[in-house]
């Protein structure tokens, strides 16, 4: 599967729609992000299971900023619509295939459990 563009108006729906969502926020005058996009790009080809979304920082700026982007690019994970990975910074294709594979292992109902108790512990102390 290719990279798609995700607006504001269209990530939550991507989110939502789709098992394993992997975002790339990224600018065009952004030299990694330009070092890195040729590999993002390839490694999509290979998973049809999963989709690789892009936003632009400059056309998405509020979206940037909901997300709390403070440097480019970055990679956003979201499995069945939980956040389970954000780093800054370039990734090798072979750091990139490992991600998605400890990605697709993951035990999400333990994802969930930890979730839900970490929520409620935020719920108690507030």
């Amino acid at each position: 599967m290719a990279t798609v563009d995700v607006t504001n108006d269209t990530l939550q729906d991507t989110i939502a729609n789709n098992d394993i969502v992997i975002i790339d926020f990224w600018a065009p005058w952004c030299g990694p992000c330009k070092s890195f996009a040729p590999t993002y790009e390839s490694v999509s080809e290979k998973y049809d299971d999963v989709v690789f979304a892009k936003v632009n920082t400059e056309d998405e700026q509020e979206l940037a900023a909901s997300f709390q982007i403070r440097s480019i690019p970055t990679l956003m994970i979201f499995r069945e619509q939980i956040a389970i990975f954000s780093q800054a910074g370039m990734l090798p294709e072979s750091g990139l295939v490992e991600v998605i594979a400890k990605t697709k292992e993951l035990d999400m109902d333990q994802v969930r459990k930890e979730v839900a108790e970490q929520q409620a512990k935020q719920d108690q102390s507030a």
